[in-house]
Order: structure tokens, then C-alpha cells, then sequence
């Protein structure tokens, strides 16, 4: 052979070589063996609904035989799996259901393989869902996307299916693996909680211990936490809301506020699954101070899918939440005294010990939201107590209109407009029921928000329903705690600010802040956005079909429930216009006023053309603050920056008029 020949033959094999696909770390993925089987301690016998250990055993699982499976004793919580006497990165699993075809693969809908390296399965990620019944009598395979390796594996039986699997089959290849990519459950990201020997959550008051993961685009944060149950009546529904508290402060999920303190809302009542976010989603649009952040995201609870839930801030006093002075127990003379309060109208609040008062001329109840609310001193206790009583007794004084000495002393009217346009946009039957309010240090405003819990908005209240053929507002008729509906009733019947109202609706529609089309845009992207997890949640729970909580229809279908949204908040923009008397801008480039009296806008300003006699200007902007109030009597030219705004003009003849400007 010629030596050119030679080198080409060389090269030859050392590109075949190089194409060989070696596994990872020179180890081949193969069938892991049963090396000790591991798993809840009783199985059932059938024959005789007795609890046994000969008969349908975990041990069934791994002998090769679809004919054979394991049925755990218990219905619920219930698991098997294998001690692999070292760390395996697991690669693809096979699984088989009991040989039954009337119920064998439906029984394992939503079970779920896991992965853990604590023997007591704290540590738990998932591997795989499954989301599709399995055919009998064949094992099913699946490829496992998990990089970390794990000395114990299982699978967990969804609720009340007893295990009923006939075999598994773990394949992988022995290494510790590494934390750069994880399974999640869909494209939400999936939070994985265990409880302390698998301890279920009873109780709203008392915390358990236990351990999280959050997986987010294929990453990993885990922590030690302590978790309740949270709520009042969301509490009895038989998905259960959550509060959770890390050990460590973090920004989890890349949201906001880096703190300790989290809560899973559990949207049971809500089957769009997106009420809360479609609101929070508005608070921004209004500029709120404060729109409590959140997103959809997967739970798995000790093994089992609980389905699709929001993460949430946990309203409270902290930076990125409300952020004000935080009380502590040196604040007990002015001016430290004098906040922050975060503060709530809630009926509940008479059910609990204390951190609570009844107001002197209402009798509304409010509790009080700080933290620490068993630590609030008696003197910060009165101190909040009696400047409620004062906002109270000023609103329903004989001079509440007076605008230096009356009820915008106490209460910050700006606020309590974008609160209200808040509830009666989203329809909120609860906005006199539980109503969030704030106070600053050396400030005598109080100021509402956040907005929170509206599950029962967008017409999802069969006690309301249907909300847009009623002419009157949402507070009126919703439900109330004592007393609060005539602070509402009260503020509305002052002139100004009812006028205030209108103008804040008005530049928020006209800047296109609320549009039909971008409303429903978010409902749509939503929607999509959760397409996936909503078809596990309504596998998890079969509500579609039936009216749950104070759900006025079921439709039956995912797609419809969020039609029913949709076609509510078309309709309610419709319905607010007519209430508001709102008209669309005509012309957002000019617009004549007064005889004689031109106004133009300009990129950054402001113009009155053809003044040849004084006039007084007054503009507001869209919330109806006003930025430039001052007579005229020449040419002149306003900087302002861009956005909606009102220009009032009057003269010597006590002639006036407003219109609505755009600025570029």
C-alpha cells in the first residue's frame, strides 16, 4: 500500500472513531437492577380487603411479570420504588399498569416518578408525569431529562388509585450527575414540596416543616421552608391554598420582592385559573403603587400533583411589596408613631384574637396587617385605631367636601379612584368585603391597595351574575363589610371627585392604557400560556362541568370558560364608558376651546394660540392631578411630558370649557 493510501486508510478510522457516540462518563445507560425494593409496607388482598404482605406486593413491580402488580393497602399516598446503593443519573423509565383494561391505565394517570438522594424522599424532583393512560399488557417508555443522580427512585400513585402498577423498569448510569437541567411537569415552572415524614397540612395557623425546589427553564432552587394553610374560604375547597416561609430571603422565580415569605393560590373556584393575574395585570396599567407580582407555576405536594397554582407575593410590608416604614417596638411617640400601618377592612377579622378594632361611627371591622401583629405596642395599636376614627368622622362630617379640611385630609383620593376603577373593571363583588389600605410615616393619607383575591370577578359570581345588565356599580350590590359600601357611596357623591373619576377613566382610555383589543390580549396570552397545565389541573380535578364555590354557569370546557371572560371584559369597557360618559378623543393633535382660543400640542408641550385677553389655565393629567394651574394673558407654551391630559380653560365672562390633549 502507498503511503498516500495509508494516511487516507489512517484517517479513515480515526473519523470513524471520533463519530463513535460514547456515553457519558464511558458508562452505558442500562436496566438498573432491583437492588432493595423500598415503598409503602402494605398491600392488599383483594379477596378479602385485607391488608397483607404476600399478596400483590411491591415486590410484584420488579419480577419481570405484566401479570402481576402492586396494590397498596392504603388509597392514598402510596408508593414504590428502589434503594439503588448509589448514585445513578436515570435515563429513560418503562412502565406497565395492572392488567386490567377497564381501570388498570387509568389508574396511573398523574402518578409520578421521582428522583431523591434523602431516604425519606425530602429531597424529591420529579422525572416524569404520567399524563396519557398507558396500554396493558406493554411496557411504556419514556426518556428521562434529569442531569442530577440519585440514589433512590419511585413512583407515587395519584390519589385514590392504590398504586395498581404492574411494573417499572429504571435505566441510567452510575455518577453523581450535576444540577444543570431538571424536569418540569410543562412549560410553567414546576414547585415540589415535602413535608416532614410526608405530614399533611391541616392547619392556617400553625406551620410544619419541610423542603422546596423550584424548577424554572430547566434549573433548580431548593430550600428548607415551614408551610401552612392560608385563606378563609378557599381553605374548605379540596384544593388547598398555601403559605409558605423559606429559610433563606430570595427572589424566587426571578419575581420582585427578595423575601422569605410566598403563598400558592389555588384558584379553585377560578377555572380560567387566571382571574388573580388578569388583575394584577390592570393594577399596572392603573399605575398602582404596589401590584402584587406573581405567575401561573406546577405544584407537586409528599409525591403528589396538586395542580396548577399562582405564586404570589404575601402582601405585607417589605421592600418591593408595600413599601413603607416597618413599625418596631422603639415607635411608640411621634413622629415614629405615626406609621407605616398596613392596615385591612375584613369581616373576617371578628373570628380572630386581636390586632383588630371596630371603627367608632361605622362599626366596620379592621384589622390590622402588620407582620408582627402580636407585637403591635398598645400605643401603635390607638394610635392607628383613632386615625381610622378621624378619616371616618371627617368623610361623613357636614364639611367632607371642603378640599384642604375635609375627607382628602385623611384620604388620598388619587389612590382610592384607581382603587375603585380596580374592583368595578374587574367586576370584584368582593371590593367592599376586603379592602387593603396603607399608612406612611409622618403622612396623614391613608392610601388603598394592594388589590387582591378576585377570584369571584369577571362575572364569576352566580350572586352578581350577570354583572354587565345591572346599571349600578359592582360596590353597590356586592358584598360588603359594615359599614364600608357608604364610605364608597360618601366619596362618590363629591362633585369634584366624581369628575376626577371621569377624567381618570377618560385618559386611560384614550392613551390606550384600556383597550378591548389589549385586555383581551393578555386573556388570550394567558390562556396559552397555561394551556398545557390546565389540562393536568382539570384531570387533577373534574370541575369543568360543574359550578363550584359561587360559580354562576359551567361550560364545560376550558376554552369556554375563558370565552366567558373575555366576552365580560369586552362588554364591561362598553358598560364603563356609559357609566363614565366617556367620549373618544377626536382630535389628539388639536383642539379648539374657548372663542378666539387655540390649543395644539407639540412633542413635549403644550399650546394656547390667539390669547388676547387674560385666562385661566388649568391642566390635569390622567389621573386628575393637576400639574399647571395659572393666569394668561399672552401666547403661551406648557412642557409637559407625554400623555393624556384635561386643559380647562375660563375667562372674565365665567365662561368654561375642558378638553382632552394627547402629547406626544
Amino acid at each position: 500500500m502507498r503511503n498516500g493510501a495509508k494516511k487516507r486508510l489512517i484517517i479513515l478510522i480515526i473519523t470513524a472513531i471520533c463519530c463513535i457516540n460514547f456515553p457519558k462518563n464511558a458508562q452505558t445507560s442500562l436496566k438498573l437492577p432491583a437492588h432493595t425494593i423500598i415503598g409503602s409496607e402494605w398491600s392488599v388482598d383483594y379477596s378479602t380487603n385485607n391488608p397483607s404482605t404476600t399478596v400483590n406486593t411491591k415486590s410484584n413491580v420488579f419480577d419481570g411479570n405484566l401479570n402481576t402488580f402492586f396494590a397498596s393497602n392504603e388509597r392514598n399516598g402510596t408508593w414504590v420504588g428502589l434503594d439503588l446503593s448509589d448514585r445513578y443519573v436515570i435515563t429513560k423509565i418503562a412502565y406497565a399498569p395492572r392488567n386490567a383494561i377497564s381501570l388498570g391505565p387509568t389508574r396511573l394517570l398523574l402518578g409520578i416518578f421521582e428522583g431523591a438522594n434523602n431516604p425519606d424522599f425530602s429531597d424529591a424532583v420529579p422525572l416524569f408525569m404520567i399524563s396519557e393512560p398507558p396500554p396493558i399488557k406493554i411496557l411504556t417508555e419514556q426518556v428521562i431529562n434529569c442531569s442530577r443522580g440519585f440514589r433512590y427512585v419511585r413512583y407515587v400513585g395519584p390519589p385514590d388509585a392504590r398504586c395498581n402498577i404492574a411494573e417499572i423498569e429504571f435505566y441510567g448510569y452510575k455518577s453523581v450527575g450535576n444540577n444543570t437541567h431538571f424536569h418540569q411537569l410543562t412549560n410553567l415552572p414546576t414547585i415540589t414540596i415535602s413535608t416532614v415524614n410526608a405530614a399533611t397540612i391541616v392547619s392556617r395557623d400553625d406551620y410544619i416543616s419541610g423542603f422546596i425546589s423550584v424548577i424554572d427553564n430547566g434549573t433548580i432552587y431548593s430550600d428548607l421552608i415551614e408551610i401552612r394553610g392560608r385563606g378563609h374560604n378557599s381553605w374548605l375547597y379540596p384544593k388547598k391554598p398555601y403559605r409558605i416561609k423559606l429559610r433563606n430571603k430570595t427572589n424566587l422565580l426571578g419575581l420582585p420582592a427578595n423575601e422569605r415569605i410566598w403563598t400558592l393560590i389555588n384558584n379553585y373556584g377560578d377555572k380560567t385559573l387566571m382571574r388573580n393575574l388578569l388583575a394584577f395585570d390592570l393594577s399596572e396599567r392603573l399605575g398602582m403603587v404596589y401590584t402584587p407580582a406573581g405567575k401561573a407555576v406546577d405544584v407537586i405536594l409528599n409525591g403528589e400533583y396538586k395542580g396548577t397554582y399562582n405564586l404570589c407575593d404575601q402582601v405585607e410590608i417589605a421592600p418591593e411589596r408595600i413599601d413603607i416604614q416597618p413599625l418596631t417596638s422603639k415607635d411608640i411617640a411621634l413622629p415614629e408613631l405615626s406609621g407605616g400601618y398596613f392596615i385591612e377592612v375584613d369581616p373576617y377579622t371578628i373570628d380572630e384574637e386581636e390586632g383588630w378594632f371596630i371603627s367608632a361611627r361605622n362599626s366596620t371591622p379592621v384589622k390590622i396587617r402588620n407582620l408582627d401583629t402580636e407585637n403591635i405596642l398598645p400605643q401603635q395599636y390607638f394610635y392607628i385605631r383613632d386615625h381610622y376614627n378621624k378619616m371616618e368622622n371627617t368623610l361623613f362630617s357636614t364639611n367632607y367636601k371642603d378640599p384642604v379640611n375635609g375627607f382628602r385630609k385623611y384620604i388620598d383620593a388619587e389612590s382610592f379612584l384607581r382603587y375603585f376603577l380596580l374592583g368595578e373593571i374587574t367586576g370584584n363583588t368582593d371590593i367592599c368585603w376586603s379592602v387593603y389600605m396603607y399608612k406612611e410615616r409622618n403622612c396623614d393619607l391613608i392610601k388603598f391597595g394592594p388589590i387582591w383575591d378576585v377570584d369571584l370577578g369577571f362575572n364569576n359570581d352566580r350572586r352578581t351574575y350577570p354583572i354587565n345588565s345591572n346599571p349600578r356599580w359592582v360596590y353597590e350590590y356586592g358584598s360588603a363589610a359594615k359599614g364600608w359600601r357608604e364610605v364608597i357611596r360618601r366619596l362618590l357623591s363629591d362633585e369634584a371627585l366624581f369628575s376626577q373619576l371621569q377624567m381618570m377613566y377618560a385618559g386611560y382610555r384614550d392613551s390606550s392604557i384600556l383597550t378591548k383589543k389589549s385586555l383581551l390580549e393578555v386573556a388570550d396570552n394567558y390562556a396559552f400560556a397555561l394551556d398545557r397545565s390546565q389540562r393536568l389541573n382539570f384531570m387533577r380535578w373534574d370541575i369543568l362541568h360543574k359550578q363550584v364555590h359561587l360559580n354562576p354557569i359551567a361550560p364545560g370546557s376550558y376554552e369556554a370558560e375563558v370565552n366567558h371572560v373575555k366576552n365580560y371584559i369586552s362588554e364591561r369597557i362598553d358598560w364603563l364608558d356609559q357609566k363614565l360618559g366617556y367620549k373618544p378623543i377626536e382630535n389628539a393633535i388639536a383642539a379648539t376651546t374657548l372663542p378666539n382660543i387655540s390649543v395644539y400640542t407639540n412633542v413635549g408641550s403644550i399650546w394656547f394660540n390667539d390669547v388676547i385677553e387674560p385666562v385661566f389655565i388649568s391642566i390635569a393629567n390622567i389621573t386628575g392631578s393637576v400639574v399647571f394651574s395659572k393666569s394668561i394673558q399672552e401666547n403661551t407654551s406648557v412642557p409637559v411630558t407625554s400623555g393624556m391630559y384635561f386643559v380647562t380653560i375660563s375667562d372674565a365672562k365665567g365662561r368654561t370649557k375642558t378638553e382632552k390633549c394627547l402629547v406626544r
